[in-house]
């Protein structure tokens, strides 16, 4: 698979916690960091975090979509919608329709590759969801990342997905594990872990259009071991990437 190499990508979610992660991991790259923030406040703190160039906007109008993107060649998505938003149902949200028109902006753009923080209980995955989180809490957050994983499918934009178990502030594991395919398989993952795999997602050709699910060997409660994958990272980001082991 031919694989070409991003010179600037768009960080969104930038502020928050995963994405704070991500910047630390970026600054050990030589990739130009775009980062996105709803919240001209945030400027001066993701400068600090290592971000090259800050960009105020919001992805749920298409009109920010598109100048949020305009000159970037990849994205890591990593923003999400509060738990208070998502009880209350709005017409809008940023991990459904924030994807969507970042994926509509970029067909006209610069922008080959596409990596999406999903998560655990998404789509084939559901029943690695406890169900009382997919009964109450989590289900519309779910049902919203269903339909973003879906427009990045139905887009022409390499990407990768990462359904996440339930992300945790804690240090880096030594034992990472990716799964492939759905099933029950559940548990967490400190954000640093997640943050490395989608820098490295965005070199490695043995991970485009494919959707993982990750945790940590020590967190795993329900498995289905079939699953289980072991991907090649591209050797530019090799010291960035977790361990991972099937």
């Amino acid at each position: 698979m031919t694989q070409r190499t991003p010179s600037s990508v768009l960080v969104t979610g930038a502020s928050g916690r995963t994405g704070h992660e991500l910047l630390a991991v970026l600054r050990r790259t030589s990739l130009h960091v775009r980062a996105l923030t709803r919240s001209e406040h945030n400027r001066t703190l993701l400068q600090a975090n290592g971000a090259d160039e800050v960009v105020v906007g919001d992805l749920l109008e298409p009109v920010g979509a598109r100048r949020a993107v305009e000159g970037c060649d990849a994205i890591l998505f990593a923003a999400g919608s509060s738990l208070t938003t998502g009880l209350l149902r709005p017409h809008r949200v940023i991990d459904r329709d924030g994807v969507i028109n970042l994926v509509d902006a970029a067909a006209d753009t610069t922008v080959h590759k596409f990596v999406f923080q999903s998560s655990i209980g998404a789509g084939n995955s559901r029943l690695g969801m406890p169900l009382w989180a997919r009964l109450l809490v989590l289900r519309w957050a779910v049902r919203d990342k269903e339909r973003a994983e879906q427009a990045l499918r139905d887009s022409d934009i390499d990407h990768i997905i990462f359904r996440p178990g339930w992300l945790r502030g804690d240090p880096p594991s030594t034992e990472v594990i990716l799964a492939e395919g759905g099933g029950a398989m559940t548990g967490s993952v400190p954000r640093v872990d997640v943050a490395r795999l989608m820098v490295a997602a965005l070199v490695s050709p043995e991970a485009t259009n494919r959707t993982f699910e990750v945790v940590t060997r020590e967190s795993m409660n329900r498995t289905d071991p079939d699953k289980f994958v072991d991907v090649e990272w591209n050797d530019r980001f090799k010291t960035v990437v977790p361990a991972s082991h099937e």
